[in-house]
């Protein structure tokens, strides 16, 4: 039965999510259950995009991209697909009608991964952002606010400052691999070789600026979402701190965590704040 291949294929793109993620399948645990399975099929669906261009090392990544590609183009068409994470992101897809220029702009920003290293201009660092984060906000709030037009309008420049500021701390905890591993360089005008603390905090106060632009759109959320983006901000802006704290060499060479004692801490408080209103 069809309805059985498609819950199948939820149940993978939830799998995805907790696996890959410990921190945002908290998060999105926290979200009302009536969106909670159309957020894990937009996490199945970047995820496995991401992996291909980032992971797969010993297979010919362009060929996997490039097929995994025409899988989502059919699948969006056909509105089914045997591949169940590109079966249950196309479901959620036409179920909030989510424009295709997203999805577009996503995939063209993995597929830069394939080929660029280095982003030496502020017009290619924010055409990445955008295509790689902001986008999979702006698909993510089409859910929380359930295809309302109006309400998406209105907050999607918050949604897109704080997929923004998510990305961007992702960029500084993974230095370390990105640049030695991946040999990337995301942060222009950064000498990612020698990173000093000027540079540094120079990178902290824009992410900074993101997550409040960010903020001022989490409290405008509907209360289906507003404690799971809440959750994801306070553990995400708390990674920022650790990282403004640590010494720009130390971020070089090691990976930065929150570890699990305080993210359960950090939902404990987020908890109380929003049951006191407080957000």
């Amino acid at each position: 039965m069809k309805s059985i291949f498609d819950q199948v294929s939820y149940d993978c793109s939830k799998i995805v999510t907790e696996s890959y993620s410990t921190s945002f399948s908290l998060a999105t645990k926290m979200l009302a259950t009536s969106i909670r399975p159309d957020i894990y099929n937009i996490y199945g669906f970047v995820r496995f995009a991401d992996e291909i261009v980032d992971t797969f090392h010993s297979y010919n990544k362009k060929v996997l991209f490039e097929n995994f590609e025409q899988q989502l183009k059919d699948a969006i068409e056909a509105k089914i697909s045997l591949n169940p994470i590109l079966n249950s992101f196309q479901h959620t897809y036409h179920k909030y009608d989510i424009p295709y220029h997203l999805v577009e702009s996503f995939m063209k920003s993995m597929r830069m991964d394939l080929t660029k290293s280095e982003y030496r201009t502020e017009a290619e660092y924010k055409e990445y952002i955008y295509g790689s984060a902001d986008v999979v906000g702006l698909m993510c709030l089409k859910i929380f606010v359930k295809g309302d037009t109006v309400a998406y309008e209105k907050l999607k420049e918050s949604a897109m400052s704080l997929g923004s500021a998510f990305q961007k701390v992702n960029f500084l905890r993974d230095l370390k691999a990105d640049f030695e591993d991946l040999n990337r360089a995301y942060f222009p005008h950064a000498n990612l070789k020698e990173l000093d603390e000027i540079s540094k905090n120079k990178i902290v106060e824009e992410i900074k600026a993101d997550f409040s632009k960010g903020y001022t759109g989490i409290l405008q959320l509907p209360n289906d979402a507003k404690f799971g983006v809440y959750t994801a901000y306070k553990y995400y802006y708390k990674l920022l701190q650790k990282l403004q704290k640590t010494p720009s060499k130390e971020i070089k060479n090691a990976r930065i965590r929150v570890p699990n004692y305080q993210k359960f801490g950090l939902l404990a408080k987020s908890y109380v704040n929003y049951k006191l209103h407080l957000v």
